[in-house]
């Protein structure tokens, strides 16, 4: 996948999305990481590439979890998860997506009574709602402080686990990546390309356990050198 113009900011790009499956991708800031979540998105059109769904070019039903929470401060929790509904789903999808992420009792409220947590929340259930084909997450915890962002994770897998969508997950935090993938992506500078991928061989339920994430997180960074400079 390649940009058309004179900046490239992809190039020699090909990847492989399973069904359901969560796909963590590190990479250096400015390499085209967001570029590419805006390509995927239908964002973007200014490229020169194929997107497959199946074997149809077409753009994939989206669900997209921005850096920031892009809330609308004159509608309630409730509201501005309705918006991103369409004219076929019932507004009743909306109650367990809420019991799930713990916001039941804060869907009447609105987003200036809502804590950076809570606001990431919301936007995590406004993305599952639409029961996307791919769902995209631009560093959504890039802000939080770690209690914090370990509690949205936690809150993020039991959703999907129970959801279980394909996601593409862009993060700096090697730690999260271990976390959540099931494969990561090492990406290199612009033009981005793939510099290797892993795939997490730690069960999820020992992904709690913190010494077990940087126990491989140590022997990744030992067993892949290609990768030192992207940490």
């Amino acid at each position: 996948m390649e940009r058309a113009g004179h900046h490239t900011a992809i190039a020699d790009f090909r990847l492989l999305l399973k069904s359901g499956e969560f796909i963590c991708l590190v990479g250096p800031s400015g390499c085209g990481k967001t570029t590419l979540l805006n390509i995927i998105a239908g964002l973007d059109n200014d490229y020169e590439g194929d997107i497959l769904v199946g074997r149809q070019h077409t753009h994939p039903k989206i669900g997209y979890i921005f850096q920031n929470p892009r809330l609308l401060p004159w509608r309630t929790v409730r509201e501005n998860i309705e918006l991103a509904l369409d004219s076929r789903q019932s507004p009743a999808v909306i109650d367990p997506l809420l019991e799930v992420m713990q916001l039941t009792q804060s869907q009447h409220v609105y987003p200036e009574r809502l804590s950076l947590g809570m606001s990431r929340r919301v936007s995590i259930i406004r993305a599952f709602a639409v029961d996307p084909e791919v769902l995209l997450m631009d560093e959504p915890f890039v802000s939080l402080d770690a209690p914090t962002a370990r509690q949205v994770r936690e809150l993020l897998l039991k959703l999907w686990q129970a959801r279980p969508h394909t996601v593409l997950f862009v993060t700096h935090d090697l730690r999260e990546a271990i976390a959540l993938a099931d494969r990561i992506i090492f990406l290199s500078a612009a033009p981005m390309s793939v510099i290797s991928e892993i795939t997490v061989p730690i069960p999820r339920y020992e992904r709690h356990s913190e010494n077990a994430i940087e126990a491989f997180r140590r022997q990744l960074i030992n067993d892949c050198p290609e990768i030192r400079q992207l940490l």
